[in-house]
């Protein structure tokens, strides 16, 4: 038998197959001007917010396919700041960052899930001072040409070392520590 030879409209339907049949991919996004990665905690009953030195985002993002989602976040604890320079030069120390020995934070996830509407969690693992939990930061999905995660965490701060000695009094400093973020991405 002779091999059948394919018309040119015949080769664009198999390859229009082709790619229909192929799986979806989740989009690819890094960190685009315009984002931030905020914490509240308080000292004393006294309410403060801090920033940290910066941060950078990369996230395979896909409401559609959430199996195939990843989120990656690399946090620069140098530069943290507080409008206090006492207490930024504190967070700075062995007692709470220990930043001479860890330049910086990792939070990385892979696993999320739909709570309807826009809302999501992501069950992902902080990586703070050498020590790995999981944290789970919910968020909300506003797609478009540079899509929007806008979400939350509560960081339990003594699981990862964070203000230990004299400082581990919770009555003081409280455990829980507030993070929200705002992550504008652009394509990849």
């Amino acid at each position: 038998m002779l091999p059948m030879k394919l018309s040119d409209r015949a080769r664009v339907a198999l390859a229009f197959l082709l790619l229909a049949s192929a799986p979806a991919i989740a989009a690819d996004y890094v960190q685009a001007p315009g984002s931030s990665l905020v914490f509240a905690s308080n000292y004393q009953g006294e309410t403060f917010t801090g920033r940290f030195g910066s941060f950078a985002t990369t996230t395979n993002f896909d409401p559609k396919q959430l199996a195939a989602s990843r989120l990656d976040v690399v946090i620069q604890l140098a530069g943290t700041k507080t409008g206090n320079g006492d207490r930024d030069e504190t967070l700075s120390t062995a007692d709470f960052f220990n930043v001479a020995k860890f330049a910086q934070a990792r939070y990385t996830a892979s696993k999320f899930r739909a709570l309807g509407g826009n809302q999501y969690a992501a069950d992902g693992t902080l990586t703070l001072r050498g020590v790995s939990k999981p944290v789970t930061l919910t968020f909300t999905w506003t797609p478009g040409a540079q899509p929007v995660l806008s979400g939350k965490a509560t960081v339990k701060r003594l699981d990862f070392g964070v203000g230990g000695g004299e400082w581990a009094d919770t009555a003081t400093l409280p455990n829980d520590v507030a993070i929200s973020t705002k992550v504008v991405f652009k394509p990849r």
